[in-house]
This record gives C-alpha cells, structure tokens and sequence, in this order.
C-alpha cells in the first residue's frame, strides 16, 4: 500500500485528499479542567498528565476564541518554511506544523496567489467572513486542554459556534473523555458538523481495566464503546488516543489494545488513531513513581520495531494521526531520545523500507 509515498494512512496524506492541500493545526485552549482534577472523580490529574492538561503547546486561552486563533496562527507561520501555502511576508510569516483530518465537508481546491489578502484578514479577529470568503480556509481549530466538553452546554455552545464561524477555520476538533459527554453535548457537535466537518478526539489509553485504574483514567472500557457509538450515529469522526509504554502493559498486553481498537475500527466504530510513546514528565505523578519504582522505558529502537508492529494490523482505512508524538523539552524526564523529533522521524521511515512492510499488511 502507498499512501503518498508513505507506508502508513497518514493524517497530512488524508487530509490533503479531503480538501486538496495542506491544512494545520492550531492547538487551543477553552480554559475548562476535568472530573479528574477538580474534585469530582479526583484532583490530580491522570497520573502521566502535565499541569498544561496535555495542552502544553496550546495558545493561550483567550475571552474571545478569535483572539486565540490569530495568535496559534501567528505562531505556526512563524515555523512554516517561506513561499509555503499560509506563510506571508508579514512578521508573524514562516512557521507551521501538520494537523488533524476532517469529516467530510467539500471545500474549494487551494486558491493562489492570495497571500496578502489573507495576511489583511487575518489581522484582525473581527473580520468578517464574507471579506474572507476567497481564501479557502486551512485550520483546524484543535482544543486540546484538559477535557474540552466539560462546562455547561450553553458555554460549549458559545465556544464552538465561534470558533467554526471563523472563516480560516476548516474543521474543528475537541478532545475530551468518554464520559463528559451527554447526549445535548453529541446534539450541539452534531449540528456544527453539518456546518463544518468536527471531529471528537477521545483519551482510552489502553482497552485494560486495572492500568486504568493505575494510570486514573476515571472510567471503565463500556463507557468508551458507549460514546464512540453515540457519536458515529450522530455522523461525528471519532479519534481515538492510545499510550504505549504503560506501567505494568508489555507487549502483549499492548498489542491487545491494538487489536481492540482494529476492531473498532472495522467495525465503523473509529475513524482514526494515535499512537502515542509514554513520556514522563516533570511535575506529574508519574515522574515520582517512576523515581520510586523505575519501570522500562522504550529505547528509540524497540519503540519504533514495536509501533511498526501496530501499524501492521490496523486496518488500511483507520488514518493513523500519531505514531510517536514529542513532549515539551522543558518538562521531559524519559525518554530523552524522544526530543529529537526529526531523528525519530526518520528512522521510522528508514525503518518501515528495512522491514518491506506497510499498515495492514497483517490486518
């Protein structure tokens, strides 16, 4: 299988299949928390979470949304190579970083030519969409803090309808856990899903019971199944989030996970994945636990052999969004070969040549 010179069902292959060019994340914050921290299931977290609630690289939350996409936006030019679709001549030009797939909407191919006008409307996030309307949009409007559903509907409401309405919005994505989302909630995604694709992003982790209860994940494996069926009825594309790397989870175990979710999968249960490498991190439970009572950690060369393996038997059609992912350097105990993304990278894909193998080839 091919997948634009790719061995795997990549996000950027599908997404550039979907809507015809290149389209980036902008990682954001709604400034809401979780059942896991503010007393209602407990108040620390789950034990592998920053403080950031894994929204480490998120902009800042902001009393407008728009306020907030401008400055991800800013930020991801900054990265973005010059004369790349998005990057202008302003100052806040040159900088980027891939992002999520979509649901479905049809969008017009890639305008040319268009740097300026865009660079004028997105100065200011007041502007309105009609102005904005020859510039196709490009975004993913991704919130990633904490648990992005939990707050009262007419909050979420307000929040979502916003971020939709802004005109280089192209999809929006929510992460969230399985059991923050009642069915009024499913109802308001599924109504912004007939305006602009959404996607529901979901934390399992891991298909087992008792490294759920270690790692306080808060809720049992039903209502995970639950919430993807509710959701995928409701017409929205579910992602789902697993660990690799778990306390107590060796191969077989981990493997047991990914079958489940190939599964799921197959059945329509599922649309995408991430595959996620364990990072202990500064500041978490984690990092003490991992001090007290040292547990194996993944060299680069047995983590990139094993999430080969996964790929394997997922099925070709499951868009693979993650097969690694990369903590804040400030905050990373283990494993440090894990900062140096390019090299993980890489040898991922000198890997996949070596082994002659692709996603799905044991599916």
């Amino acid at each position: 299988m091919d997948w634009n010179q790719k061995p795997y069902h990549s996000l950027d292959y599908e997404l550039k299949r979907r809507f015809g060019r290149k389209i980036y994340k902008l990682s954001l914050d709604g400034g809401m928390t979780c059942p896991n921290r503010d007393g209602t299931l407990g108040n620390r977290g789950c034990i592998f979470c920053s403080s950031g609630g894994s929204g480490d690289f998120a902009a800042k939350a902001c009393p407008d949304v728009w306020e907030q996409i401008e400055a991800a936006k800013a930020r991801v030019r900054r990265k973005m190579p010059p004369g790349s679709s998005g990057a202008t001549t302003a100052p806040e030009s040159n900088g980027a970083t891939t992002a999520p797939g979509s649901s479905g909407a049809t969008i017009a191919p890639e305008s040319r030519g268009n740097a300026s006008t865009a660079s004028e409307c997105n100065a200011s996030a007041n502007t309105s969409p009609e102005i904005c309307a020859a510039t196709p949009p490009s975004y993913i409007a991704y919130f990633q803090s904490y648990t992005n559903t939990y707050a009262p509907l007419p909050r979420l409401r307000s929040l979502f309808e916003r971020a939709v309405s802004h005109p280089d919005v192209a999809l929006l994505s929510v992460a969230t856990r399985p059991d923050c989302l009642p069915d009024e909630t499913v109802s308001l995604l599924a109504g912004l899903n007939r305006r602009k694709p959404v996607w529901v992003e979901l934390g399992l982790q891991t298909v087992h019971e008792d490294t759920a209860r270690f790692i306080r994940r808060g809720y049992g494996f039903p209502v995970f199944e639950d919430a993807c069926r509710r959701l995928k009825a409701a017409g929205i594309t579910v992602v789902v989030h697993v660990i690799l790397g778990l306390p107590g989870e060796d191969r077989e175990r981990m493997l047991e996970t990914i079958t489940r979710m190939a599964d799921f999968s197959r059945a329509g249960l599922i649309d995408g994945i991430k595959l996620q490498l364990l990072h202990v991190l500064k500041g978490t439970d984690l990092a003490d636990y991992y001090q007290n009572h040292p547990f194996p950690i993944f060299s680069m060369e047995e983590y990139i052999d094993f999430v080969i393996d996964c790929a394997e038997l997922l099925p070709p059609e499951l868009v693979i969004h993650r097969l690694t992912g990369d903590g804040p350097k400030s905050l990373l105990v283990a494993p440090s070969w894990s900062g140096n993304k390019r090299l993980v990278l890489n040898t991922l894909a000198r890997r996949f040549k070596e082994r002659n193998t692709w996603q799905g080839r044991l599916s």
